[in-house]
């Protein structure tokens, strides 16, 4: 009788596991985790949170002042230039990240055009007046983004109807077969004394910082700390970057969403 008893808990066991891991392939197969779920808090405090703001006033209040500093020593024969990123540094595409959150879907080149065609991305708060300011004290900003070059033209034309200066092809430069900046960044610094670099990405600094995981980006920004405030000045963006696709997730991009979930969940640290 024991034995009986013993094979039919043995057996019990068995099925409630292989039932366990049916359920679990059940959840990756039909992708009932929302795909856009994660960032639903980083969305909802980039578009209320007044400490988003505040630190936005911040950065650029920070690069006005080492501007003033720049000029008033003089120490170039070169022209001077300010490179800068544009989108989540003076541009904000967070309504095209309440969209993937709505539709419940990963970027896509289709839906990202949509929304650039639209030009409806709004100035980040600070920055209008910043680099207008620039462009008063004879500093030219020159903006080097990731964003497609056959989209110059609506790009251009929204940095004009928010009122940025230097919206032109000369200034606006954006990728065409690398999303690598430094080569852009030389060109500039052919004819131009780079003074300050604005983003909200690490790669928009230096390219010591390309194809870097967690732990070789951090090191790297220790390596370079003093740059931080001077001459390198970050916008905050929690909702996507480096930090994640190159860092969290690796520079893998075939996980599945359960995957990233679990990848996600596991890099949180706990006590």
């Amino acid at each position: 009788m024991k034995n009986k008893i013993f094979i039919f808990l043995f057996v019990f066991i068995v099925l409630i596991g292989c039932k366990s891991q049916i359920n679990q392939v059940k959840i990756e197969n039909n992708n009932s985790i929302p795909i856009k779920e994660h960032t639903i808090q980083s969305i909802l405090w980039q578009q209320n949170a007044a400490e988003y703001k505040a630190l936005t006033y911040q950065a650029y209040n920070l690069a006005k002042l080492q501007l003033e500093n720049i000029l008033t020593k003089n120490e170039f024969n070169k022209p001077y230039a300010i490179v800068t990123d544009i989108d989540e540094t003076l541009l904000d595409n967070s309504p095209y990240s309440g969209k993937q959150v709505e539709l419940d879907e990963n970027y896509s080149t289709l839906r990202w055009t949509e929304w650039v065609q639209k030009k409806k991305a709004n100035a980040i708060p600070g920055a209008v007046a910043f680099f207008n300011y620039a462009k008063s004290k004879g500093v030219e900003v020159f903006y080097v983004s990731n964003r497609s070059s056959n989209q110059t033209k609506e790009t251009i034309e929204n940095l004009k109807s928010e009122g940025f200066p230097f919206a032109d092809e000369t200034h606006v430069i954006l990728k065409t077969n690398s999303s690598e900046k430094e080569t852009r960044r030389n060109h500039i610094r052919k004819t131009h004394q780079i003074v300050l670099f604005l983003g909200d990405n690490l790669s928009d600094f230096s390219s010591i910082f390309e194809n870097r995981n967690t732990k070789q980006r951090n090191k790297s920004v220790d390596s370079l700390k003093t740059f931080f405030g001077r001459k390198f000045i970050v916008l905050p963006n929690p909702i996507y970057g480096d930090w994640e696709t190159k860092g969290i997730l690796e520079g893998k991009y075939n996980w599945s969403n359960f995957q990233k979930d679990s990848i996600r969940r596991k890099k949180i640290i706990s006590y």
